[in-house]
């Protein structure tokens, strides 16, 4: 392995190649009218070799590397290098779980608001009622309670400021 085939190597580009990889591959006369193909390795006990090959199996080995490149290249890419935990995919969450104490005071505020909602006038807590919880329009409502839109659109802004003060 120590024999440097430097003389007319072929010019495949330097590689970046898997750290478990056991062989080198390289070609001496690749531009010749007789190139000749190698294989660089190491056997088990330690020893090394180099073997010269076929064209075609020079050929399967550049194939594989190229692959492994390519493996290589989408696990940098694209494929999570942290460590996953609980804790770690929580924070990703898209919809993070609210703490429990933003759960109490969320209930707490809807429970303050439907009790100032009961306090409204009925006509005023049914308008409201039916324009933000029924999704109905102002003209719909008037539609179905027989009056003018803008009866209406009066009836749920007063609404609103009675809530307000209400809750302040």
């Amino acid at each position: 392995m120590g024999e440097n085939h430097s003389e007319d190597k072929d010019q495949r580009p330097k590689r970046r190649i898997d750290k478990d990889n056991p062989y080198r591959l390289f070609a001496v006369g690749a531009t010749s009218n007789e190139p000749h193909y190698f294989i660089q390795f190491k056997d088990g006990a330690g020893t090394e070799h180099c073997l010269e090959i076929e064209k075609p199996l020079y050929d399967l080995f550049d194939e594989y590397e190229l692959d492994d490149l390519s493996y290589l290249n989408e696990v940098d890419n694209h494929y999570e290098h942290s460590e996953l935990t609980e804790a770690t995919l929580r924070k990703r969450a898209v919809v993070r779980p609210e703490d429990v104490e933003a759960v109490v005071l969320a209930q707490m505020e809807r429970a303050q608001l439907h009790i100032a909602i009961s306090r409204l006038p009925e006509i005023q807590r049914r308008r409201l009622t039916l324009y933000y919880y029924g999704e109905l329009t102002h003209q719909q409502i008037a539609d179905i309670e027989g009056c003018a839109r803008e009866v209406v659109t009066k009836s749920i802004k007063k609404a609103i400021r009675n809530l307000k003060n209400f809750l302040d």
